[in-house]
Formats: C-alpha cells, structure tokens, sequence
C-alpha cells in the first residue's frame, strides 16, 4: 500500500491573512508531503498496512506510528480549518457543548488554553469523551486520540512549524487568529453527527439538559 498527499481542501492563499500562503505550502508541501515519504519509506516491505492510517496509529509505534499519526493529524486539521470560518457551532454540537462546558464561551476558552498550553510541539483537540462527553484536549508530539476512546472532532495544530512564519513566537496570537478566523465547526458538526449516531448521544444529551 503506498500512502498519497491528499490535496489541500483549498488554496494555498486562501487562509490569509490569518496563515500566509508561504507558511501553509512549505506546511503542507514539506512537513505533510514528507511525513508521506518517510511512512512510505518504512513500510515499503510490510504487507500488513491493509487497514490504513488508522490501522497503523492504533497497532504500531516508534517511526512507524509517528509518520503515520502525523499524516492523519494533517489531514484532519486541514479538515479543521476553512476561508472565513470561526464563529461557533449549530444544532446538536452547539446543544452538546453547552451541556457538557456550560456554555460555548467556556468551551472555547478550554480549547485556546489547551493549544496554548500544550509544552513545546503537538496538538490541541475538541473530542467527544468515552461517557459521551465534550472535551478539550492537547496531545504532544503525533499522540492524537485516536489511541483512546476519546473521537476526535477538530484540531489545531501548535508545532512551530504551523504559525511561526506568520506569528514567530506568539502562539497566543495564530490560536486566537484560528479560533475567531478559521476554526470549521461545519466540519465539527459532521463528525460529532457521526459519532452521535453511532453512540446514541443525542438521546444522552437531551436527558442531560433535562
């Protein structure tokens, strides 16, 4: 199985001015395109990489895991990510945050903290807990939740690499620039969708609120 650079689900200059366009093609083109190649280098004579990145996240580790993890970790904060996007959630995500944050002021304050206190390179995820739950997380390095139960809705990334062309050594600065300019809860709520569906959460939440 050989592994590809999926496209990016928009233009190189289409985030600006929040993410310039030299940041996000040498991103994507240099540290995503590369952690393919390395993947593909290490796996080149494995017969078992059948079930995907997924596959290889959740049963492997070492180079293996990291190259793997680090693929799907871009490809989901693409994904994460859209032209004119921040604001807040709809519908059955928006009712769930406010259940399990309080309020979506609360969750997104948890969220920002999460990606700026995240200690050197990683991650910051919104996640739906393994009691149905709506959380905010970091992880560091390529560690994501896909190795819990905990499932993944969107994510920001706080390696250096990501913000420092644009915001040098300001990370308060690229999180707040993603969360009210880019962050896409559209793709927040089709995930959340899927997995409500899959573990009956919207019933959960209702009695919850109730």
């Amino acid at each position: 199985m050989k592994f590809e650079l999926k496209p990016l689900p928009y233009g190189y200059a289409a985030l600006s001015p929040h993410i310039g366009e030299r940041t996000l093609k040498i991103h994507h083109q240099k540290h995503h395109g590369g952690y393919v190649n390395k993947l593909n280098d290490v796996v080149a004579d494995k017969a078992d990489v059948e079930d995907g990145l997924v596959g290889l996240i959740r049963s492997t580790e070492g180079k293996v895991f990291n190259y793997a993890a680090q693929i799907w970790n871009h490809d989901f904060y693409w994904g994460s990510l859209r032209p004119d996007g921040g604001g807040k959630p709809t519908g059955p995500l928006l009712d769930a945050i406010q259940t399990s944050f309080g309020d979506f002021a609360a969750c997104r304050q948890q969220l920002a903290e999460a990606a700026k206190g995240e200690f050197g390179s990683g991650w910051a995820w919104l996640v739906v807990a393994p009691d149905g739950s709506v959380r905010a997380m970091s992880s560091s390095d390529a560690e994501n939740p896909l190795t819990t139960d905990h499932v993944p809705l969107l994510t920001i990334d706080v390696w250096e690499h990501a913000y420092y062309l644009d915001y040098q050594n300001e990370r308060d600065r690229y999180v707040a620039a993603i969360l009210d300019g880019l962050i896409n809860w559209q793709f927040a709520e089709r995930n959340f969708d899927q997995v409500a569906e899959t573990r009956g959460l919207g019933a959960k939440h209702r009695a919850a609120a109730g």
